[in-house]
């Protein structure tokens, strides 16, 4: 019997049409890859074996299309995957400067060989892992509009900063680089040279030498990028820099990311010189001059921004310390500065006014004068404020002073605020503390105007006599009496002596109640308490007791006619006529004190207070002294000796003022008696009614030709 058939095979399940498309779509993405890693391999391959060099046309036509700048290769080309970083060399490369250039190459080389990082290509900062640069030479450029400039390659409006790749290793031998901005008048020409150091802890470094000019100022400098061993891998390069320009002397150092990278990086920088002033003069910034400065700070750049921060040093015999900001921004530079100072030596603080320090240090304040083109013995200087240089930027500064030493009056807690903006300068405020006082002040220099408009604006708050003139003669403990003024003028000129010299404005010192005395001081020439004793017919040995008093001028074109000098005291009225002038600093003031009640041996005559700013000095014997005498001498013979005493007795007609218009600081014609009459020994040019016409009034006598 035949066994039973057995069973067919049982047929495999259907499979489903979305199964089959997806494992037909692996296999031709499995395809392409395979197919993509293969054609890059047979490129890599090809490029590798043929190192690229058949590239160098299309390479050409590319870049020259990219740039808009003609590139050329003339010798070797070479470009290829080695074995990820991208290899290039170039043997006779040039790129072409644009039309306006002073020379035909914006870059030109015998030969340049470098590794890339390929991703950088395409994403982010051009990142170089070596760079091997022989024969070069590099021409920066802007164009005389500061519109465009040779290293942005695009036709927009506006060259972009000056962006170096990231370059972690280079060797840079025989390459030259010139930089060129007609706007800044700034030249420089550098050349490299490779060094290998014989210092065990540096491999290689590049150094160089150049010179150039910033505006008219001639500088040299050399320096090196030197690459410590232990940290070449990382591209960490210590920059050391030297630069001399108009008498000083510049270094910066720091360790930089890269070999062509500053953007953010903290430099040390050094300066030391003779003056300030011609430190900041060489990128046509003004401040006034120093006497021998060394300064120290860390140099931050960030864009078009370098920020000087922990700035400490010394100038002069003074300290500073403080930030220091330059931006170079259209349409001009912008300085911003908060300094400090804890010491200011009151010579260091000459050229706030235009003196030279030096010379006020070795020679006195009347030789600075004249070295500013002042008259002889003035001591108004007459240096020009900067107008043109105004032009060249905007400034911001914060100034802080501690204590000024000074021999005479004592000054600190100097608070400034300074601010320059189209050619507007004004000082606003200005605060500081004088004698226990308090002094606000608001300066103004308009250089729009041509000449330069100037106000200034100084109040004095209550301060006590005693302290303020303590080293003019006064005796600090013996007087109680206190000081308050104003100082309000406007002038036209673009120097100190000329603005005053065309002022027109108020001067008023308020004397309110207190006693005053004074010791036989010298001062110059001008002895305080020897005129105070004339002014006062004795000799001081107590303290003179002030009711009220008021010094107060007019000024008008420069000059200045007391309106009104008016002091009451215990037992006289003291008064004044006559003024002094800026123009030619001369003084021709005359101080009266009549008695209040009936004096012998008074000879109270006028003292006078003459001379120039520069040296003033006391008159005494005056014509009415004079005439007291011969009277004396006349009645001595026609009567007896005794009635010749008669000339010297002063009848005490002197008329107590009202206190009310001088603590208002009123002028002339508003002051009055105590019982409300209108003076008449004051105003009018006169000191005393006995100086009266014959129509009984007082004569209106001409100040210095003037009034």
């Amino acid at each position: 019997m035949d066994a039973a058939p057995s069973p067919p095979p049982a047929a495999p399940p259907a499979q489903s049409a979305a199964t089959v498309k997806r494992r037909s779509a692996w296999r031709i993405a499995r395809n392409v890859v395979i197919g993509l890693v293969v054609a890059l391999f047979l490129v890599w391959l090809v490029l590798y074996i043929t190192k690229g060099r058949f590239l160098k046309g299309p390479f050409e036509r590319i870049v020259s299309s990219a740039t808009h700048r003609d590139v050329k290769v003339t010798d070797d080309f070479q470009l290829y995957f080695d074995p990820i970083t991208i290899h290039f060399r170039a043997d006779g490369m040039t790129i072409s400067n644009p039309s306006y250039a002073s020379r035909p190459n914006l870059f030109a080389a015998k030969q340049i060989d470098a590794r890339i990082a390929p991703l950088s290509m395409l994403f982010g900062k051009r990142h170089f892992y070596t760079l091997d640069l022989t024969g070069g030479a590099v021409d920066l450029e802007w164009n005389k509009q500061h519109t465009h400039n040779s290293w942005t390659f695009s036709e927009k409006k506006g060259g972009k900063p000056l962006d170096f790749p990231r370059i972690d290793v280079a060797t840079v031998a025989g390459t030259t680089l010139r930089y060129l901005d007609p706007k800044m008048l700034l030249r420089t020409d550098l050349a490299f040279q490779t060094i290998t150091s014989t210092d065990a802890r540096i491999g290689k470094s590049v150094r160089f030498t150049g010179d150039g000019k910033v505006r008219a100022t001639p500088f040299t400098l050399k320096g090196a990028l030197l690459s410590p061993d232990a940290t070449v891998a990382r591209g960490r390069n210590q920059l050391e820099l030297a630069a001399d320009a108009a008498n000083n002397h510049v270094t910066v150092a720091g360790t930089l990311p890269s070999i062509a990278d500053i953007e953010n990086v903290p430099l040390t920088v050094t300066s030391r010189g003779r003056n300030l002033a011609e430190l900041l003069d060489i990128i046509g910034v003004a401040i006034p001059r120093s006497r021998t400065y060394h300064v120290k700070a860390i140099l931050t750049k960030t864009g078009t921004t370098y920020a000087f921060t922990r700035l400490t040093g010394r100038f002069g015999d003074s300290d500073l310390a403080g930030a220091f900001t330059v931006q170079n921004i259209e349409p001009r530079l912008h300085i911003g500065a908060t300094l400090t100072t804890r010491k200011l030596d009151i010579i260091d603080a000459a050229p706030f006014i235009g003196y030279n320090p030096d010379i006020v240090a070795t020679k006195g304040a009347v030789a600075a004068a004249a070295d500013t083109g002042a008259a002889p013995a003035r001591i108004l200087p007459n240096a020009a404020i900067p107008v043109e240089t105004f032009k060249n930027f905007n400034a911001d500064l914060k100034y802080r002073i501690g204590v000024v030493r000074s021999k005479n009056v004592p000054v600190s807690d100097i608070d400034l605020t300074l601010s320059l903006k189209d050619s507007l300068l004004k000082v606003s405020p200005l605060t500081f503390v004088m004698a226990r006082g308090n002094v606000a002040a608001d300066i103004t220099f308009d250089a729009r105007r041509r000449p330069a408009h100037d106000t200034y604006d100084i109040r004095l708050s209550p301060t006590p006599m005693g302290r303020l003139l303590a080293g003019y003669g006064v005796i600090e403990s013996g007087t109680t009496g206190i000081v308050k003024g104003r100082i309000a003028l406007t002038g036209d000129g673009d120097t100190v002596h000329d603005s005053l010299a065309t002022a027109h404005g108020r001067i008023a010192f308020v004397m309110p109640g207190g006693n005053f005395s004074a010791r036989n001081v010298q001062l110059s020439e001008l002895d305080i308490g020897t005129f105070a004793q004339k002014l006062f017919q004795g000799k001081l040995k107590e303290p003179v007791k002030i009711n009220c008093g008021l010094i107060g001028f007019t000024v008008r074109g420069g000059v200045a006619a007391a309106d009104p000098i008016l002091i009451d005291t215990e037992k006289n009225v003291i008064a004044g006529r006559g003024g002094f002038s800026f123009r030619d600093e001369h003084l021709d003031l005359v101080f009266r004190a009549d008695g209040k009640r009936i004096s012998l041996f008074s000879a109270q005559s006028p003292v006078g207070l003459v001379g120039s700013f520069a040296k003033p000095g006391i008159n005494v014997l005056t014509p009415q002294l004079l005439e007291r005498a011969g009277a004396a001498a006349g009645l001595s013979l026609v009567a007896t000796p005794v009635a010749g005493l008669l000339a010297f007795v002063d009848v005490g007609d002197a008329k107590a003022a009202q206190c009310g218009p001088i603590l208002a600081a009123a002028p002339a014609s508003a002051q009055r008696t105590t019982k409300g009459h209108q003076r008449d020994d004051v105003g009018h040019g006169t000191t005393a009614t006995a100086e009266k016409d014959k129509t009984g009034k007082a004569p209106r006598k001409k100040f210095l030709g003037i009034f």
